[in-house]
């Protein structure tokens, strides 16, 4: 199966109204070319689950800029005004969750587990409309997995199977992103020959990847 496909096709798969995982912190790591062909594809109503909406210019927070977004599930907004404006103007709905949650949640859906339970969170926002359990007399939140449609990630190198390296920080949500949703379609800078990867090295194994963009 030849994975490999244009960016308007990648973009193409993505519809009104659905569900997105988009790796990157702060931009780093993001596929930004494929987030760039998005907005000009102008897709509306998207639910963005991602660790941060990165910068007015740059990552998600281009998608924000354009009111793409109804919803985003994230750790922090701080860097991109507009999440806290139009949050705060009540047209878009931010659903915080902390660092560490986030991460667990996402693996959480990527490995079938219907949740988990921890202690952070308790006592604050974060806790509001969840269940409480208690446990050998210490309460912890019920944290829901997380799944998408769609993850779109960026990896460094790949193969023409799809198995990916990341080099450095980039790595951040995108491993754990890559098995959490229905399609995974990456940008790739460099695409190699299959067989090429050491295997100890590849941090996303094909099985996980449907679509390449280089």
């Amino acid at each position: 199966m030849d994975k490999q496909i244009s960016i308007d096709e990648a973009v193409a798969k993505i519809k009104d109204g659905m569900t997105l995982m988009i790796g990157g912190f702060l931009a780093n790591g993001t596929p930004e070319k494929i987030i760039d062909a998005l907005v000009k594809a102008n897709v509306k109503n998207l639910t963005i689950i991602a660790n941060d909406t990165g910068f007015p210019d740059k990552g998600i927070g281009k998608l924000v800029v354009n009111h793409q977004v109804k919803k985003i599930v994230t750790s922090h907004v701080g860097t991109n005004p507009e999440t806290g404006n139009q949050m705060n103007a009540g047209l878009m709905e931010v659903e915080f969750s902390p660092q560490g949650t986030l991460a667990e949640r996402v693996r959480a859906g990527g490995a079938g587990i219907g949740g988990f339970l921890t202690p952070t969170g308790l006592g604050t926002q974060v806790a509001e409309g969840k269940e409480i359990i208690e446990r050998h007399g210490k309460q912890y939140l019920f944290e829901e997995p997380l799944r998408a449609d769609v993850a779109l990630l960026k990896a460094n190198v790949s193969d023409h199977l799809g198995n990916l390296i990341y080099k450095g920080t980039t790595q951040n949500f995108n491993p754990l992103m890559a098995t959490a949703a229905d399609i995974v379609i990456v940008e790739v800078e460099e695409l190699v020959e299959t067989g090429k990867l050491p295997i100890e090295a590849i941090h996303t194994p094909h099985i996980f990847v449907d679509y390449i963009v280089q």
